[in-house]
């Protein structure tokens, strides 16, 4: 009835007696027809459904092998992961060929011109060298917001193929052929990057070690691996690392669902754990407090957050009652009122609950009034003519956009520069019409490349050096 599984473009089937042969499991339009047919069947009479996709005479062993081949997960993961890594790669591609090429980006090259003099005193090396920069700046934008991607997250991306493919060539033609996973591709570019510069010897070590496991081993005991792997290759001692690496200690905020945020900090493995000991003690004590019902994990933030807002040791201005941090909330006027359940917006976050609102709002000591239309939300235009933004248009603008302009990026608008869309040395006036917020990065991508700002009656657009159009995205609330 059946003969031994042929392979037909990496897929397996049998050769059976349906009057279809061959083609209905060569042929995937048949195939998926088949299956659909049959299961209409199985749904319409009564057919059990596990047995509707085969046909009946075959054998379980037939039609698990059948499904097995028709659902080839490791086929499909392999396939995955090529395409990743091939994606990776042409992001990196495309970025050494804008700054092999910037023109297509930022425009001629002036100092081809032998009467060009750098209003701003630069050689000529140091212009050609930030032509090249902001030309891999606007080809990024350009990738990301064609790919739905933020510049830094292509950027990042071609990095890791630049990474892999110059200090771990051997995982990463692992990578290309689709036996690495994603995961394990990232934990391997981050820790090769980790290696020394001037150390190619180094990076063979190393490679050398992980590549077979990257192809096995699930993320979390790749990591494991591959930092031991870091460890015995790496030329310099742990003391001298970890006094460089402390250099870079910070703090993080990471905005999550339903008013909650995740804070992480980046210090000394020895100081992450005395933090982590002393918050486990405080829920001890706290935990055998007569009528304390809540668990271990929420006293543990609650002491976190009381330590570092309330705590006289490290809120000087606790014991006086002064808040040691401003933030800034928006809240509807009709919502404080009781006569919309519309949320507020804390700035740089997003929406929070009303009840949280309001009991920020009970202690706060000033007010800043901004009015809105009731429907559309639009501010009016307030017309400025000099180059400094206002104090009071600027918080109009932080309103309107409560981040940067530029696609796909996050940076809040308190952070960023008030950019004129229509630069001022180009007779752009500081106008409502003419600002819009831009990190500094994004801001120099603008004025100094050929990315444009333009402003349409349904708000502002970009076009990319490559004529790609998009909107700006819409406030994150």
């Amino acid at each position: 009835m059946s003969e031994a599984p042929r392979n037909v473009q990496g897929m397996s089937f049998f050769t059976t007696a349906d009057p279809t042969g061959d083609v209905l499991w060569s042929d995937p339009e048949l195939r998926t027809a088949h299956l659909e047919a049959r299961a209409a069947e199985a749904l319409a009479g009564g057919v059990d459904e596990e047995d509707a996709f085969c046909p009946p005479d075959w054998t379980p062993a037939e039609a698990e092998d059948y499904v097995d081949a028709l659902l080839d997960v490791e086929g499909t993961a392999r396939a995955a992961r090529a395409l990743c890594a091939q994606q990776d790669a042409a992001f990196h591609a495309t970025l050494v060929h804008a700054a092999a090429a910037p023109d297509a980006w930022v425009g001629p090259d002036p100092t081809l011109d032998p009467a060009w003099r750098d209003p701003r005193g630069r050689s000529v090396g140091d212009v050609r060298a930030d032509r090249r920069d902001l030309a891999v700046r606007a080809a990024a934008a350009d990738v990301g917001a064609r790919v739905h991607l933020t510049d830094n997250q292509v950027r990042s991306r071609a990095y890791r193929a630049k990474v892999l493919s110059t200090r771990t060539p051997i995982t990463w033609e692992a990578c290309l052929a689709g036996s690495v996973s994603e995961q394990n591709m990232a934990i391997t570019a981050q820790i090769a990057a980790s290696l020394p510069d001037d150390a190619p010897e180094v990076w063979a070590v190393f490679d050398d070690a992980i590549s077979e496991p990257a192809t096995r081993l699930a993320p979390g005991r790749f990591r494991q691996r591959a930092r031991t792997a870091r460890e015995r290759a790496h030329p310099e001692s742990l003391t001298e690392r970890h006094q460089r690496a402390a250099t870079g200690r910070r703090v993080d905020v990471e905005a999550h669902f339903d008013g909650m945020a995740f804070v992480s900090a980046y210090v000394p493995a020895a100081d992450a754990y005395s933090v982590d000991q002393h918050l486990a003690d405080l829920a001890d004590h706290l935990a055998a407090a007569p009528g304390e019902t809540r668990t271990r994990a929420q006293l543990r933030a609650d002491a976190f957050v009381d330590l570092l807002t309330r705590s006289p040791e490290t809120n000087p201005d606790a014991s006086a009652g002064t808040p040691a941090a401003t933030v800034h909330i928006t809240i509807p006027a009709l919502a404080l009122l009781g006569h919309s359940d519309e949320p507020a917006i804390l700035d740089g976050y997003g929406p929070i609950d009303l009840d949280t609102a309001k009991q920020l709002a009970a202690g706060a000591r000033s007010w800043t009034r901004v009015l809105t239309h009731p429907f559309t939300g639009t501010v009016v235009d307030v017309e400025r003519r000099s180059y400094r933004v206002p104090a009071d248009l600027r918080r109009l603008l932080t309103v309107r956009h409560p981040t940067c302009v530029f696609p796909g990026c996050t940076r809040r608008a308190k952070n960023c520069d008030m950019g004129h869309r229509k630069r001022w040395a180009d007779g752009g006036t500081t106008s409502e019409e003419n600002l819009a917020p831009l990190c500094e990065p994004h801001h120099h991508v603008k004025d100094e490349t050929l990315w444009q700002l333009l402003r349409t009656l349904d708000g502002l657009r970009w076009i990319s050096p490559s004529g790609y159009e998009t909107d700006i995205d819409p406030p994150p609330f």
